[in-house]
């Protein structure tokens, strides 16, 4: 297949089609008919030789040959975006749309205070910011850069480790002095329990203890199970049972005294926050800026 612009013009709308869901908005962003939206689409897939998009009256969505297409040329697209900037005399230029992906707990406790400043110090850069449970595919979803604790998933995302942080094991005062405060970790199945549910599994996480080389791992009883994190801190902070909680973020409850840690000799337990981008390519200024941004943040 020899090149020509129109490839490359196809292309284009076709990201642009997938990045804002709909042909109508796709045209709104390109100032382009949705007709002309639609017939570039067309043409691109009749060159290809294969359906990219799926579209009905109510829903569009991209075929597996779409999908694998979209992840090999989308990381491309972003690399002539670079190159043009590089080429301008402006390789550090932050600017443009960035679209981000984070934890909402990240995003809640640690990051919305600061995101005035980040803009402040960019204006030329507009940001678009997702929260949602688990990042889902970075690529056909048009994210730029996604902030996540856990294990990356084995995916093509490029993961950079930002940090780790501990887990405690906390409960309120008042729990503690209804209850008593157990001394030992197996203890624990003598207490009511707050389980957190991990968006990428579905079940609860378990509960790992960490001594230097000594590992326990212990199933305590609850039957109060929740998948925010906001809500954990007041639910255990009003005492309705022993949690295991981020250090992240948590300074101020513990400081206050609204939540004791229970378990301090057991500090090894830890939890990594992960930068994913799609590009195994060096990633662009507005990605790089945001990362480092998000390393102040939580500094």
């Amino acid at each position: 297949m020899s090149f020509d612009g129109r490839l490359l013009a196809g292309v284009s709308v076709l990201a642009a089609v997938i990045e804002r869901g709909t042909f109508a908005r796709a045209a709104e962003a390109l100032n382009m008919s949705d007709s002309g939206v639609s017939r570039a689409v067309a043409r691109l897939e009749a060159r290809v030789g294969v359906r990219l998009l799926d579209r009905t009256t109510r829903s569009m969505n991209l075929t597996d040959e779409g999908r694998r297409f979209y992840e090999q040329v989308a990381p491309l697209l972003a690399g002539i975006e670079e190159a043009a900037i590089d080429a301008s005399g402006s390789a550090s230029a932050v600017r443009g749309r960035l679209r981000v992906d984070l934890d909402p707990f990240f995003s809640r406790l640690l990051l919305a205070e600061h995101l005035g400043a980040f803009l402040e110090k960019y204006p030329d850069l507009t940001l678009e910011l997702t929260t949602r449970e688990h990042a889902g595919d970075l690529v056909v979803d048009g994210i730029d850069v996604a902030i996540r604790f856990g294990k990356p998933p084995s995916s093509t995302t490029v993961a950079r480790k930002l940090l780790e942080t501990r887990i405690l094991t906390v409960a309120s005062p008042g729990y503690l002095a209804r209850h008593g405060r157990p001394s030992h970790p197996s203890e624990l199945v003598n207490h009511t329990c707050i389980h957190f549910r991990d968006p990428t599994t579905g079940r609860p996480y378990e509960w790992v203890f960490h001594k230097g080389r000594k590992v326990i791992e212990v199933e305590p009883p609850g039957r109060l199970i929740l998948n925010d994190s906001g809500t954990m801190l007041l639910a255990c902070s009003a005492g309705a049972g022993i949690a295991q909680i981020l250090a992240l973020g948590a300074q101020n409850v513990l400081k206050q005294g609204q939540l004791v840690e229970i378990f301090p000799d057991w500090p090894d337990e830890r939890f990594p926050l992960y930068a994913l981008h799609p590009s195994r390519h060096r990633p662009p200024a507005k990605v790089r800026a945001f990362i480092d941004f998000a390393l102040e943040a939580v500094r």
